[in-house]
């Protein structure tokens, strides 16, 4: 049986992995915001489609990550370097998309500007939306 205090400790363990799929959002990392803008529910229990709107302050370190599903981006202004575990890095400018397969740890050096990205993650459900790498 789940008492108050173990119920307690693990929706504090659950808010401070970060953002879940279902709209719960821990404190963003500094320098780093993101705003849910729409949330579309799949058919059946599984998945979740969260569009969203990421602002990434100057020379700020997005740390090392993966999703639990696919992150769609596309770089509105700013700019700064994409890693991704296993390949090159990656210039990343206005107009510029790119897609990060499902749990591929990455990460991102922002620019001398804020950076402002557009994007579609298509995740599970009730899973945190990044979880350290």
């Amino acid at each position: 049986m789940l008492t108050r205090r173990a119920f307690a400790a693990c929706a504090l363990c659950a808010a401070a992995t970060g953002l879940v799929a279902t709209g719960a959002e821990a404190a963003p990392p500094p320098g780093f915001k993101r705003t849910i803008l729409r949330r579309t529910e799949f058919p059946g229990d599984r998945y979740v489609t969260l569009l969203v709107s990421i602002e990434i302050e100057p020379d700020a370190f997005v740390a090392w990550h993966t999703h639990p599903g696919v992150e769609s981006s596309y770089v509105m202004s700013g700019g700064g370097t994409l890693q991704m575990r296993g390949r090159p890095d990656q210039a990343i400018a206005p107009g510029d998309g790119f897609q990060i397969p499902v749990e591929l740890p990455h990460a991102v050096r922002n620019g001398k500007e804020v950076t402002r990205l557009i994007v579609n993650y298509v995740v599970e459900k009730d899973k945190p939306l990044a979880s350290p790498a």
